[in-house]
């Protein structure tokens, strides 16, 4: 019998940590291992072997830091780990690959998500010029290949989002993260690690007119609008689920979210913010649905002209994107981030137990890719 639509539960994260901060000192696996430990325990009920440990991640040591936060957390020898680098859409498609196996019948509980350490990642130089190396590329020679800051400047100028725009959403993104955090609604998601269980980016105190104070960031042209107010931060934190079948989640009695449809999709590089957007659109045909079926979306907030730019592409409803706050606030630990999406729409279903909607989870991604996943609450 086909095991059906991949089921996720038990959706966990760290506290997003500003680099060089509460985090500091943390390498990537030991950010990772204490949400693996935490999802393993909430699943160890069901008496199912984990079959797989799948992390994003994108500036971490190299080598395989999911097999090595699989054995820090514990998970035995036998439990093996892969770690999938699609830049900050890196979380989503390890859960979208996790998702795959599952559906395939090829494994029935993977662990999957994403993890990052902007504070330790290693300073590396390229060989030739000793130039420090800041990213890999994201499109080869003779090819666009922008940083995401000023490509951010370049498609609010393109999609003509104004600074007043992008600063408003900046404030709206803060304003709801405070208020979140300060009144517990994302207590039962978190992991503590090491005594830190807060996170520290979100700042109730950034109204637009103290964000509109902010120089352009990425360019010194009179009409640039991109400022370090309306983008995130440079982060570190890791969330991690179980992926599993609809009758091991049934067994486990745990709210838990039924992957509807999912989709990748490139465009092009010059423009990568507007990635998600494809991607989007592709995974709400496949699930038979419009955006105006949606009733939570949570799409990485790495700049105001980036998601307001996706949402307009798509003609999502803006109340719906970010309830509780996204990046800008909390921050963007790059190969967790798209993990970090699913765990907030399902804690966002689960306080909204009377809206039976389908959710939206996606990204844009360095060099013009999108991932996307259209997740529904399991009755």
């Amino acid at each position: 019998m086909a095991p059906g639509p991949p089921v996720i539960v038990a959706a966990r994260r760290t506290a997003i940590g500003t680099a060089g901060r509460g985090f500091a000192s943390h390498t990537v696996d030991a950010l990772a291992a204490p949400v693996l430990t935490e999802v393993a325990r909430l699943v160890a009920p069901a008496g199912v072997p984990i079959d797989d440990v799948v992390l994003g991640n994108c500036m971490g040591p190299g080598g395989d830091v999911a097999r090595v936060a699989a054995l820090r957390a514990g998970l035995g020898d036998e439990v093996p780990g892969v770690t999938v680098d699609r830049q900050c859409g890196s979380g989503l498609d390890a859960v979208l690959q996790a998702a795959s196996r599952v559906k395939a019948g090829d494994a029935r509980l993977v662990l999957a998500g994403g993890a990052e350490s902007a504070s330790t990642a290693p300073h590396r130089t390229w060989p030739e010029s000793g130039e420090r190396y800041t990213r890999a590329p994201f499109a080869p020679p003779g090819l666009p290949d922008p940083d995401m800051g000023p490509a951010a400047d370049h498609l609010a100028a393109v999609r003509g989002i104004t600074r007043a725009r992008q600063d408003a959403w900046a404030a709206r993104s803060h304003r709801l993260a405070a208020s979140a955090r300060d009144s517990g609604v994302f207590d039962a998601e978190l992991v503590p690690v090491d005594g830190v269980d807060r996170d520290d980016r979100p700042r109730a105190s950034l109204a637009v007119e103290r964000l509109a104070r902010f120089a352009p960031a990425f360019s010194s042209a009179p009409d640039a609008t991109v400022t370090a107010g309306n983008s995130c931060g440079f982060s570190d934190g890791a969330a991690a689920m179980a992926v599993t079948t609809e009758q091991v989640a049934r067994e486990l009695g745990l709210p838990a979210m039924r992957i509807r449809a999912v989709a990748v999709a490139g465009g092009d590089p010059a423009l990568p913010g507007l990635g998600a957007a494809p991607a989007a659109r592709a995974a709400l045909a496949r699930a038979g649905l419009d955006a105006r079926d949606l009733g939570f979306v949570e799409i990485t907030e790495a700049f105001a002209a980036q998601v307001l730019a996706v949402s307009d592409e798509l003609g999502l409803d803006e109340r719906l994107i970010s309830g509780d706050g996204g990046a800008i606030a909390l921050g963007h630990p790059w190969g967790a981030s798209g993990a970090v999406l699913l765990v907030r729409i399902a804690a966002r279903m689960a306080a909204a137990s009377d809206d039976d909607r389908p959710g939206l989870a996606a990204c844009s991604i360095g060099g013009g890719q999108g991932v996307a996943m259209i997740v529904e609450r399991l009755a």
